[in-house]
């Protein structure tokens, strides 16, 4: 039996993917107007597949489409913020539990390595970031819900438009690292219930720096 030939990857995907960032790294600032027309040139596509990839960041939250007027950057309101912090608080603090529980000691070391490669990064804005996402998405992945993965994935696209990122404010990173220790001990220690706890902590408090 011949192998399936798998199709690549289509183009409104990769357009997606590219706009995603550039709307992260604050190139496409809130707020601001998207110019199709200048997009597609840049991209030497035609507007169709750029349509379909806003279509595709619409449906994530990253971009707010208004009736004759095109497409927009999506700004974040406070209670935009608070919303999507409330429902990440529920779901990774659940996640949190189930870890504490079932998760293999591997898949502890795992998550304490991750911490560690943290703790080393507090100089590297960047860096910090990303290594704090890859924490959070690997405990996520351990705890085994595809479902709530996903809604997860697309609450923190959401919270990336926030201007004022939480862990800019002066002295967040190191009560960030310290929540994050917390949050090691009660997994460590099999604690569903500290876990839980300290992850709604995690959030409650990241919320009030965002603030």
């Amino acid at each position: 039996m011949s192998a399936v030939s798998l199709a690549p990857r289509a183009l409104y995907e990769e357009v997606a993917e590219l706009l995603r960032q550039r709307i992260f790294r604050r190139e496409l600032e809130p707020g601001s107007w998207i110019d199709e027309v200048k997009l597609a040139q840049e991209y030497g596509i035609s507007r169709t597949p750029l349509r379909e990839a806003l279509k595709v960041l619409a449906a994530e939250g990253l971009v707010t489409m208004k009736v004759r007027r095109g497409a927009y950057v999506t700004e974040v309101s406070e209670r935009d913020l608070s919303e999507v912090y409330h429902l990440l608080a529920l779901l990774e603090s659940d996640a949190a539990g189930v870890v504490a529980l079932k998760a293999t000691d591997a898949e502890l070391r795992e998550l304490k390595a991750l911490h560690s490669e943290l703790e080393a990064a507090t100089k590297n804005r960047d860096k910090f970031f990303a290594i704090n996402e890859r924490f959070h998405m690997r405990l996520l992945e351990i705890a085994g819900n595809r479902w709530r993965n996903q809604m997860v994935a697309d609450l923190r696209k959401v919270m990336k438009l926030n201007r004022h990122n939480s862990l800019l404010k002066s002295g967040r990173i190191v009560e960030s690292l310290a929540e994050h220790r917390a949050i090691m001990e009660a997994l460590e220690k099999r604690s569903a219930s500290a876990a839980t706890k300290k992850m709604q902590e995690h959030f409650r408090n990241g919320l009030e720096a965002a603030a």
